[in-house]
């Protein structure tokens, strides 16, 4: 194996290519430590001990930092590892390391998010934000099971109706576009189309929310 290429990127921070191809990032320290210099020969022994010792040690603590400051989930933290070129072995043994503590834990996250904005977002809008943030279906759909077996539901018509009486919406003197527009507004938040037209349908200064 040929180190072909060393490119800085900090004053301190360099990344190698091994045979063309980006094989990790160093401090200049290691660089001197391992003696990687371009245009040379990297050892097999020296290849193997920096990307099963150093680097996972090194993702493991990144890992931890980011935890210091607020809860991630396991795909929030597999994005922050990969931007900062992290081989992809590396990055699972370090969030395995950190789930393993309990530090991160999908479905825990899931249950607090979901329990935070029950309130306030849909269901469909929960579980399209969960998704970004990395957490599959599966934890999501388990994590709406394991609330709703503690008798926390939604109630998507009382919510909407809520968003109606701010946006003083009123079905009696509502005109067609009007409904159409609050029909769209309502859709986009992720309500289900039966709880709409349920609460579109209704005089909400009628009601007592």
């Amino acid at each position: 194996m040929i180190v072909t290429q060393m490119t800085g990127i900090s004053r301190s921070r360099y990344k190698v290519y091994v045979d063309g191809q980006l094989a990790f990032i160093l401090y200049k320290g290691e660089l001197r430590d391992f003696e990687i210099e371009e245009n040379k020969e990297i050892s097999e022994e020296c290849y193997r001990q920096i990307m099963t010792q150093l680097l996972p040690q090194r993702a493991k603590k990144r890992v931890l930092n980011l935890l210091e400051s607020r809860d991630y989930t396991s795909g929030q933290l597999r994005e922050k590892l990969r931007q900062s070129d992290y081989p992809s072995d590396c990055i699972e043994e370090a969030i395995a390391y950190a789930a393993s503590y309990g530090y991160v834990d999908d479905l825990r996250y899931a249950k607090d998010f979901i329990t935070y904005h029950l309130e306030n977002k849909s269901r469909m809008r929960m579980e399209q934000d969960l998704m970004r943030k990395g957490i599959n279906k599966d934890i999501i759909a388990a994590a709406f099971d394991a609330l709703e077996q503690t008798g926390a539901e939604q109630d998507e018509t009382t919510m909407i109706l809520r968003l109606l009486e701010k946006k003083k919406y009123d079905a009696h003197t509502a005109s067609s576009q009007d409904k159409q527009r609050m029909y769209g507004f309502l859709y986009r938040k992720g309500f289900h189309t039966d709880a709409i037209n349920r609460a579109l349908l209704l005089d909400i200064t009628s009601n007592s929310l």
